[in-house]
């Protein structure tokens, strides 16, 4: 993973264990084969190619409120 991916995203999403759902969450989708959202020259692995989704602003994320987890029951 590239240092300077991470430090991009984090300028983004400022606390690291949203970051690290986020971009655990589309690295999976990765995986599985859906297409990037960036374009890069070189060969990334998902999880820098996530890094940069979320440092470029395309990747965005909303959290749970408490309304939500209790539709959820």
């Amino acid at each position: 993973m590239r240092d300077d991916y991470l430090q991009a995203a984090l300028l983004v999403i400022t606390d690291p264990c949203i970051l690290v759902n986020v971009v655990s969450r589309r690295v999976k989708q990765l995986k599985r084969g859906n297409r990037a959202l960036v374009e890069s020259l070189e060969k990334l692995s998902p999880e820098d190619t996530a890094l940069r989704e979320v440092a470029e602003g395309k990747i965005s994320y909303e959290l749970a409120t408490a309304e939500d987890l209790a539709r959820r029951r």
